[in-house]
């Protein structure tokens, strides 16, 4: 397994090698022990232009995943799954809102994003939305005791 950490904020610190035992952890238990992923921990700033240039929505987000299938006109490799972008900048706000700590908003963020990158999806169907949350729920509870409220 390969994980690509990179941090392109500053005001807000977190525990690197926390999110990246995360990351292992639940793509040990989705059956992608040998995958590689990115994951970018950025700022409103930084999440903003990738929303508008990739989404075309010109605001800040707290995650976004861009998957290597996408795009079309190549094979990736397998292996390769993707980055996924989390905004620590929204994260912190959305933890306060909901009354938990950032580390369990960054959990949920991170499992959100890499079930994205494996094809997961809760925009159209009921059916896929309800799938996608079971499996939210099953990688939270997977982390839950590192990830506490």
């Amino acid at each position: 397994m390969e994980i690509g950490l990179l941090n392109r904020q500053r005001r807000i610190k977190f525990d690197l090698a926390r999110l990246s035992g995360w990351v292992e952890r639940i793509l040990t238990h989705l059956g992608q022990g040998e995958a590689e992923i990115s994951l970018v921990l950025a700022n409103d700033r930084q999440i903003r232009e990738l929303n508008e240039s990739y989404r075309g929505i010109p605001a800040p987000t707290d995650v976004l995943s861009f998957p290597m299938g996408e795009g079309g006109g190549w094979e990736p490799n397998p292996l390769l799954l993707g980055d996924v972008v989390i905004s620590l900048e929204t994260a912190s706000r959305q933890a306060r809102d909901r009354g938990h700590s950032l580390e369990k908003e960054v959990c949920l963020l991170l499992i959100h994003g890499i079930l994205h990158l494996l094809g997961y999806d809760h925009e159209g169907s009921a059916k896929k939305r309800r799938t996608m949350q079971a499996k939210e729920r099953e990688l939270l509870e997977l982390l839950a005791e590192d990830a506490q409220a």
